[in-house]
């Protein structure tokens, strides 16, 4: 079977979101082979791995995930020696031998299209043969399209290349060129959420109405936090990220701001601002989303009505799902398993404030000053309403994975 026509997935990593990728496709069957590069060995035994997958703390058991309390074992034909089983009737194969993206033996397995979910490969800049490893190694060992379960890390000045490319389901899916595009990023579940929380606004009020922009995500611990308290590694910069998220409110940084302008450009124009705050959850999290929009006095004033009838219209006309909206009061657990859910909008709790904001005309960039001269009052006035919108979003499985689960299958399907 030649890789360009094949149905096998490749995941490079297993850890959360590596694992979850593994449930949604054994669930999804949309590849009749999966094969898993961890890279290393694991417990003391296969059955260690396979005790792994089929338990998680956060959704329970694999088999009842899938079919629900009565659910018979999902996981079958285990073959220790080949290092296979069979997850839900879809083929799995490990691999535990490499772990530089270029030495794994995709190729060899028909894997034709890779997810890698480390967070460990992020530059597409880097030359496929670097020395600690490069995403593009995964082309030179046999893949044709690698998508990252995160958002690209390019350095400072680096232009992004013209192979690589980052999408948002419901957002810019379709700036995706299957001739074109080797390597796509699937951005954050931050940003997910946060690009379907602006989108609405954004083709209703339009660029021009937009003043500024800011966000705050309460976001459920990861795995690059501590359990408990722990000594800095060496030039640690960020000294919270060593402190225990079992009882701590930590703040800390995201990058969603920077990775909205690749989604949406017309962003790159608004002074926007992301901050990010992890609490001490397994996963849930809330996106506070503040914007400021000057008033048309032309037009019906913006109220929290009008925002929420924009959501309710948004949520009508795409169907696809991404985004949802509600009018209950929800708790962070309530959304936890929401099938598909780039955000669920939190009417209940949008607010809107309209005040007058004063200019001193003399500070605006592109008046001229004989204009000036012949203006009486050079203070003006202008109406500005801010809105607070709150979303929520699963930040593992429901509304990242399976929205990467939408995205792989879509660029599987360019394949053929």
């Amino acid at each position: 079977m030649s890789i360009k026509g094949s149905k096998t997935l490749g995941i490079n990593g297993l850890g959360r979101i590596g694992k979850l990728s593994l449930w949604h496709h054994a669930g999804r069957k949309y590849f009749d082979n999966i094969v898993i590069n961890i890279g290393r060995d694991v417990g003391k035994s296969f059955q260690d791995i396979i005790h792994y997958m089929e338990r998680d703390s956060t959704y329970g058991r694999l088999d009842s995930f899938l079919h629900g309390y009565q659910a018979e074992p999902v996981i079958t034909d285990v073959d220790e020696a080949n290092s296979s089983l069979t997850v839900n009737g879809v083929k799995v194969k490990i691999l535990r031998d490499h772990r530089n993206p270029k030495d794994i033996q995709w190729a060899e397995h028909d894997a034709g299209i890779v997810v890698d979910t480390t967070g460990q490969f992020l530059d597409p800049s880097l030359e496929a043969n670097d020395a600690k490893g490069s995403i593009r190694g995964h082309i030179e060992a046999g893949a044709q399209k690698v998508i990252a379960s995160a958002p690209f890390k390019l350095k400072e000045g680096v232009a992004m290349p013209d192979d690589a490319v980052t999408t948002v389901m419901g957002i810019n899916d379709g700036d995706y060129d299957p001739v074109r595009h080797n390597i796509i990023s699937n951005a954050s579940c931050t940003t997910t959420c946060l690009s379907h929380m602006i989108k609405p606004l954004l083709d209703y009020f339009g660029i021009e109405r937009i003043l500024s922009a800011s966000m705050a995500t309460v976001h459920a611990a990861t795995g690059s936090q501590q359990v408990l308290d722990r000594l800095p590694k060496t030039n640690a910069k960020d000294l919270r990220k060593n402190r225990s998220i079992m009882n701590n409110i930590i703040l800390t940084t995201t990058g969603a701001a920077k990775a909205l302008q690749l989604v949406i450009p017309e962003m790159a124009t608004i002074g926007f601002i992301a901050e990010s705050v992890r609490i001490p959850t397994a996963t849930g999290s809330l996106i506070i989303l503040v914007m400021n929009f000057q008033e048309d006095l032309n037009k019906k004033p913006i109220r929290r009505e009008m925002i929420n009838s924009i959501y309710e219209d948004a949520v009508k006309t795409n169907t696809n799902g991404y985004l949802m909206y509600t009018d209950q009061q929800n708790v962070s657990s309530d959304i936890i398993g929401t099938p598909r859910a780039a955000a669920v909008i939190e009417g209940h709790e949008t607010h809107t404030r309209t005040g007058v904001i004063k200019i001193n005309l003399e500070n605006v960039r592109g008046i001229d000053k004989s204009v000036l001269d012949v203006i009486k009052d050079q203070v003006a006035s202008i109406q500005v309403t801010q809105a607070v919108i709150y979303g929520w979003y699963d930040n593992e499985m429901a509304s990242y994975v399976n929205m990467l689960g939408d995205r792989i299958v879509s660029i599987a399907e360019s394949m053929h």
